[in-house]
């Protein structure tokens, strides 16, 4: 607890009331490559306990939407244009949700999933790399074309295949070390902007 409080992050998230000090892992990134602005359909995957939301929301503003969701119950949001749903990126049947509740298609879709570290780092790695592409999988059917996807992943062998694939749906991508990941964490986060051709249309 010490160290939390001392944790820069940790402290900026509670003055600026903030969920999470993860919200800064995608304020940074969206602060330098402009990829949610204004009246943008936000999808955030992995959403609890909402400080991306949040974050979101402050960006998009009146005008946008922000989708959330986890398999755990997020706390409200005080704003009429977000919306929450218990659910899991690896259900077939969390697409079908997520499309009941998007006014139209999305803009941006974001993904801080995490599966539960067990410890052994070759099973935690695969496992983030799968729920990664479970995001991924979800994004291409949500997004507009020239949407832009935001995603956690785990350093790792299997990390340069995914981001080959990611290069196959987006125009421009980039690895991405926001300086509030913490300096011994292997987590890396990958920015795809510019969906060239959504899964329904290939």
């Amino acid at each position: 607890m010490r160290e939390r409080r001392r944790d820069f992050y940790y402290r900026k998230a509670k003055e600026e009331r903030y969920r999470s000090r993860a919200t800064y892992k995608l304020l940074e990134t969206v602060n330098k490559y402009g990829f949610m602005k204004v009246g943008d359909v936000v999808v955030d995957l992995g959403a609890a306990p909402g400080g991306w939301m949040q974050a979101s929301l402050r960006i998009v503003g009146e005008d946008g939407y922000v989708l959330g969701v986890d398999l755990e119950a997020i706390e409200l949001l005080d704003a009429p244009n977000a919306r929450t749903v218990i659910g899991d990126v690896t259900d077939p049947m969390i697409l079908h949700q997520i499309e009941e509740l998007l006014p139209r298609q999305a803009d941006v879709v974001i993904s801080d999933v995490s599966p539960n570290i067990s410890g052994v780092w070759e099973l935690d790695h695969a496992r983030q790399i799968d729920l990664a592409q479970r995001s991924l999988q979800i994004a291409t059917r949500v997004l507009r074309v020239g949407g832009n996807f935001y995603v956690k992943v785990f350093q790792g062998d299997m990390l340069k295949d995914f981001v080959s694939l990611v290069k196959r749906h987006f125009g421009f991508v980039k690895l991405v070390k926001p300086r509030a990941s913490r300096v011994e964490s292997a987590e890396l986060y990958v920015l795809g902007m510019n969906l060239r051709l959504a899964s329904s249309e290939l």
